[in-house]
């Protein structure tokens, strides 16, 4: 076995707290920084385009964002492979698994690549663009598509190394990322006037940079497994117990990502202004949603190393500390969210139009900040145990038996606004809820 480096935590010893809150800051970290490159393009085509831009860039983003979502969802699998494996003791056989993780995500990126090449308008005529945001929507995918295989490297590198513990390096990543996403933005957005196509060069330029980065860093690194080149083939037993877990977990992410999609698309309808303000309103979001996100990671890998050692009661304690934890700092940015709204999205634009309308949805949506703290614990509980079949069902059922029909529902009521439609997200999230409690009862009867 390698000897392992003082950046790899280990979840197996120690106050719960302390060890969480070490592996959850680099993680909020680097996901704040993650958002804040997307939100850049925003930021920046919202003080120098039109609101056709900025609904181009809103609806172009959240499609990217669902189909990175869904990458590193099928990412979690190998994390929580290779966490089961640190806590056995068996540094080959993690080694088996970041190999099998290599061959199958090079693949699956050169195949999304000629798919979303070949069908964005197919995409951006499903997603209802507003007639003035389509050719500029074609044109965001198409350009961010051309890096999907950068986009799936960052992802993949980050999973690995969250597996066995580390989270300082991939918040160094993204932060290289995010300087360069920033100059790129303001150099060809601001100065070429490039607009959204700018946007979408900068985005892919930044996580190329970065990729590159990670891999000179990475060679440079001890980490606590045997790994080799020879390693880069797929592992049959590996790959079996990477999709086992790694695709109900995707699937439960598409179905909420493809659910928030449709939404987008019913608000898309509304009008143009409403498309605007919701594009501004998911960009804070994105922000609002890092540390139940922070968490979820977070309990993931502290469950996985912790279950593969055989202290199962260390896990459950980290899943209650999560909660707690996170559920306080939810309540502060709740109130943050909702009475601070339009505030934050003056950021994003100087359209009094598109901030009223995204303050609106905010104020519907906000109360997911507390709820989400409960149900991404859950998620990434049972994410950790290897058991995420309960997750892919829970995930279906919330994206096509609440978010949907209420935010349809809602958005056909005689007063119907971005407020009403936003409620659904917190209305779906207590669903999640009682599901899994009813899955711990079984679990506990079992």
């Amino acid at each position: 076995m390698t000897e392992k480096t003082k950046q790899e935590l280990s979840f197996l010893e120690g106050p719960v707290f302390g060890a969480l809150i070490r592996f959850a800051l680099p993680v909020l970290g680097a996901l704040i920084l993650q958002a804040a490159y997307g939100a850049v393009d925003l930021l920046i085509v919202g003080q120098f385009g039109d609101a056709a831009s900025i609904s181009a860039v809103g609806t172009g983003s959240a499609f990217m964002q669902m189909v990175t979502f869904v990458i590193t969802s099928l990412a979690m699998g190998s994390t929580v492979v290779i966490g089961q494996h640190i806590g056995e003791k068996k540094p080959k056989a993690a080694g088996d698994t970041v190999g099998t993780t290599i061959i199958l995500f090079t693949s699956l990126g050169i195949l999304l690549t000629i798919l979303l090449e070949l069908f964005a308008g197919n995409v951006v005529s499903l997603l209802q663009v507003p007639a003035e945001s389509v050719e500029k929507t074609i044109q965001y995918i198409r350009i961010c598509s051309a890096g999907i295989v950068v986009i799936i490297a960052y992802n993949v590198i980050s999973g690995i190394l969250r597996g066995v513990g580390n989270a300082k390096l991939p918040f160094l990543f993204v932060g290289i990322a995010c300087i360069i996403n920033i100059i790129g933005d303001l150099f060809c957005v601001g100065i070429l006037h490039m607009d959204v196509a700018g946007a979408a060069l900068a985005t892919i330029t930044a996580q190329l940079v970065s990729v590159i980065m990670s891999m000179y860093v990475l060679r440079k690194q001890t980490l606590p497994i045997s790994f080799s080149r020879g390693q880069c083939k797929i592992c049959s037993r590996e790959l079996k117990r990477i999709l086992n877990i790694g695709i109900p977990i995707a699937l439960q992410e598409a179905m909420v990502q493809i659910s928030f999609l449709v939404v987008n698309s019913i608000i898309n309808e509304m009008g143009l202004m409403q498309s605007a303000g919701y594009g501004v309103a998911q960009k804070l979001i994105t922000f609002i949603m890092l540390v139940p996100s922070s968490i979820m990671q977070s309990v993931s890998a502290f469950v996985a190393q912790n279950i593969g050692a055989g202290k199962k009661e260390r896990a459950k304690k980290g899943f209650f500390t999560a909660i707690i934890a996170g559920c306080s700092v939810g309540v502060v940015i709740f109130f943050g969210g909702f009475f601070g709204g339009a505030w934050m999205s003056s950021f994003f634009t100087s359209d009094a139009g598109v901030i009223a309308q995204s303050a609106d949805y905010l104020r519907g949506f906000t109360p997911d900040c507390i709820l989400t703290c409960i149900l991404f614990s859950s998620i990434g509980y049972f994410n950790g145990c290897g058991k995420s079949i309960p997750v892919m069902i829970q995930g279906i059922t919330s994206a096509f038996c609440v978010r949907i029909p209420v935010s349809v529902f809602m958005s056909r009521l005689p007063q119907a606004s971005l407020a009403l439609v936003g409620l659904a997200t917190p209305i779906t999230t207590v669903y999640g809820i009682f599901f899994f409690i009813f899955c711990f009862m079984r679990l506990k009867r079992n």
